[in-house]
């Protein structure tokens, strides 16, 4: 299948007039999905996971939090010099001794973060916006001093007012950080909310802006685009969109989003459903059965009038082709099969039935009650087989 086929562009984008997204990816499954209740990464798997998201041709791997034990520091040092074309990072606290230990890993830039909303300066901190940010800068600017770069996290920005979010953006380009980020942390921003921040920020600071979406309302893969097509340009993602609570925007929705909606088609997405087994493999946690890319039913049919139309051209009935993200195409026998479907999925598995050995299979299925579930294939080359007479 060639790439014009692989899947339907969506046009109507071309009427809304946005300018080509300029963008990165920056993904935190390392840090952040590591952070699920539960989920611990060893040595090897991080290492795994790292050569394959850089293989796929994510710009970014946040490799860990390294102040969190030193068995963390020395995982983040040594994926920070595997040589990937990927860039690194990893996160630190405001703190001086967090920087320390962070500089100490060889890698690109650090992500120094701070809460600047009024429930977390009460409630966390228990200090003013004032205290709170010169505590940041100081670790922003012994980070400069170091030589690594800097990306300066508002945690809880979505949060926090909007104005105060502009002023500590503003006076953090005075020292020189790379990237300002935006987290939306309790996943309280919907994609027009998004768009307006992204574009409020953007007016008043000249540095990159990052975006980092949670998934508490189930939109952080909206949020996400929503803020590349305002102007951000590193977006954060996690593989099976893992992570705290809901967890974060989803790495394979986030890459065929851009391709589907934008065009943007420079990420090797056909090792993307290989990559979600890897990360349920590590984790133990299963995306759901309809899980967009990569559930088990991403590329699963069962209606008749569905398979019909499958059999005869795939894009019918599917946004994008199975290879185009290393998955497969399942057709299904079940209570909504019809003659014709069951034709083409008999004949599709090596059979040729008469008509009259395809009604009585057909009544098989209707009756039996695994239809309830479907029809695995053994069991329905079982029931074919009875049925000819073989």
């Amino acid at each position: 299948m060639s790439q014009i086929e692989a899947y339907s562009r969506n046009k109507l984008v071309d009427y809304l007039n946005l300018k080509p997204l300029d963008i990165e990816i920056c993904d935190v499954t390392l840090r952040d999905g590591e952070q699920t209740p539960g989920v611990v990464f060893t040595r090897e798997e991080k290492i795994a996971l790292a050569n394959e998201l850089d293989s796929i041709g994510v710009e970014i791997i946040e490799a860990g939090f390294p102040v969190v034990s030193s068995a963390e520091k020395s995982i983040v040092k040594e994926i920070a010099n595997m040589g990937l074309n990927a860039k690194t990072c990893c996160l630190s606290r405001s703190v001086i001794s967090d920087v320390e230990v962070a500089v100490e890993c060889d890698v690109d830039f650090i992500s120094v973060f701070i809460a600047m909303s009024d429930l977390h300066l009460k409630y966390k901190y228990h200090k003013t916006y004032d205290e709170m940010f010169a505590s940041a800068m100081e670790a922003v600017q012994y980070a400069k001093d170091h030589g690594v770069g800097v990306r300066f996290a508002a945690e809880d920005g979505s949060r926090t007012d909007i104005e105060v979010l502009k002023k500590a953006f503003r006076a953090a380009e005075e020292y020189k950080v790379d990237y300002v980020s935006i987290a939306d942390t309790i996943g309280i921003l919907s994609p027009s909310t998004t768009y307006y921040l992204v574009s409020e920020i953007k007016k008043v600071v000249h540095t990159p802006i990052c975006i980092h979406c949670h998934n508490d309302l189930g939109m952080a893969t909206a949020n996400t685009l929503a803020a590349a097509e305002a102007g951000a340009k590193q977006l954060h993602t996690t593989v099976n969109a893992i992570g705290e609570r809901a967890g974060n925007a989803s790495l394979e929705e986030i890459l065929v989003s851009l391709r589907v909606q934008y065009g943007i088609e420079r990420y090797d997405t056909t090792k993307l459903v290989e990559l979600s087994r890897m990360v349920n493999d590590f984790s133990g946690i299963r995306p759901a059965i309809t899980k967009a890319i990569v559930g088990e039913h991403a590329f699963s049919h069962e209606s008749g009038i569905h398979v019909c139309a499958i059999l005869e051209e795939p894009r019918t009935y599917e946004l994008f082709s199975p290879e185009m993200v290393g998955g497969t195409r399942h057709l299904i026998v079940g209570k909504h099969t019809g003659m014709k479907a069951l034709r083409g999925i008999v004949k599709s598995m090596g059979y040729d039935l008469e008509k009259e050995q395809l009604c009585a299979l057909l009544e098989k299925i209707k009756n039996c009650t695994e239809a309830k579930k479907g029809i695995s294939p053994k069991r329905l080359k079982e029931m074919i087989n009875d049925v000819s007479g073989v």
